[in-house]
């Protein structure tokens, strides 16, 4: 295993390059751009044996993919915001066909207005395209997911496209220290692909037909199970993975600090190692706070966020997304799932970080202060208007 100072890009490229893709289907947007020109740079160094595919857009990088998956290849492409946006119709068309596509998005905000800067609106309002979707909060966790997702998504019993989520700029072009491992522990880790959904002359099948209200339903129903059999097989991949390579994480959730928590702050991506802070420096302080990270949106963590949340006297979901009109999307899901569970804490929403403005150490206190209050609201951060 060897240290390296990658950025998050070059973090996920190289975590790509160990699970060994058959394919690579590319098309350049900002700010994903570099985690397919360090992988045609790979390809043509002979480090990484793959076909790189230029390709005319993103809903043709995604086509690729799927035909490359269609035939039993391992399959791979990237893209962000507007790109898959473009890529809409696919998404659908690779989750129902369940061919266990790995992609890498780069969150950026969506149009219009234009703005290449992160946040979460682009991936999150795609939620219910059927794909696995991880949110990163560092260098490390983004090149780790990059070959965990391929276990997980090509595992039999999941067979599910699966997006990893990396905050823009923030997290594509910050430079961390980050363990690449070799080469021998990721063929230890990932075994080869091997399905059979996949195009054969000697065992003729049919992939992406119709299906009337007769039979639509059974296969929506499979697609369904697919994403609720990657909840096991995520714990799976992660305890193979802390064997071979001796880093721990810890399924759909992570929590910080929140066994004791009268407070806590429920959110996503890299914002996370800030409110990990503020809570080290308010814990200093006496006050019993804490964080909740949610590492996957789907398959949902309905019953780590209950079993986190339970006792807690207020809760906040501090997300980078808005479904206009209502409120936000992770907010709308957190509170279902205490819901479903029995439970009636206050709980706050502040919409922050849109188009990449920033979210300081001293908005997230503002945050727990105001839960001390624990009134309901829905706010933006940055501007403080009360729904």
């Amino acid at each position: 295993m060897a240290r390296k100072f990658l950025s998050g890009n070059e973090a996920f490229a190289e975590g790509i390059r160990l699970a060994r893709p058959q394919v690579i289907s590319a098309y350049p947007i900002t700010p994903q751009t570099i985690v397919v020109e360090r992988l045609s740079e790979m390809v043509e160094d002979n480090s990484l044996k793959a076909e790189f595919i230029h390709v005319e857009s993103e809903h043709s990088a995604l086509s690729c993919a799927m035909g490359a998956s269609a035939v039993g290849a391992r399959a791979f492409t990237a893209t962000s915001s507007q790109g898959l946006l473009y890529m809409a119709e696919c998404l659908t068309y690779a989750s129902g066909g369940r061919f266990p596509i790995v992609m890498m998005n780069a969150n950026r905000s969506t149009a219009l207005p234009w703005n290449i800067y992160g946040d979460q609106r682009d991936s999150i309002s795609l939620l219910d395209s059927g794909w696995i979707q991880a949110y990163a909060e560092n260098a490390q966790e983004s090149l780790d997911l990059a070959l965990m997702s391929y276990y997980i998504a090509e595992h039999p019993t999941v067979l599910t496209p699966f997006m990893v989520n990396l905050d823009g700029f923030v997290l594509t072009h910050t430079y961390e220290v980050a363990d690449v491992p070799t080469a021998l522990q990721a063929d230890e880790f990932l075994p080869p692909f091997k399905t059979e959904n996949k195009l054969d002359l000697k065992n003729p099948k049919n992939l992406g037909f119709s299906a009337g209200p007769e039979t639509n339903t059974a296969f929506k129903y499979k697609e369904h199970l697919g994403l609720l059999n990657s909840k096991p097989i995520i714990k799976e991949a992660e305890e193979k993975f802390e064997k071979i390579f001796g880093r721990k994480y810890t399924g759909l959730t992570e929590n910080y600090k929140t066994e004791d928590a009268e407070y806590i702050i429920i959110t996503l991506g890299s914002i996370s190692g800030l409110v990990k802070e503020t809570v080290d420096w308010l814990r200093e302080n006496g006050r019993k706070v804490g964080m909740l990270r949610l590492r996957y949106l789907r398959p949902f963590p309905s019953e780590e966020i209950a079993s986190a949340a339970g006792k807690a006297k207020a809760i906040a979901v501090l997300e980078k997304d808005i479904s206009f009109g209502n409120e936000g999307t992770v907010y709308t899901n957190v509170n279902s799932a205490l819901y479903k569970h029995g439970l009636t804490i206050p709980s706050s929403n502040y919409i922050g970080g849109l188009g990449g403005r920033n979210i300081s150490e001293e908005k997230i206190e503002r945050i727990f202060d105001e839960l001390e209050d624990r009134e309901t609201k829905v706010t933006f951060l940055e501007i403080g208007g009360d729904r």
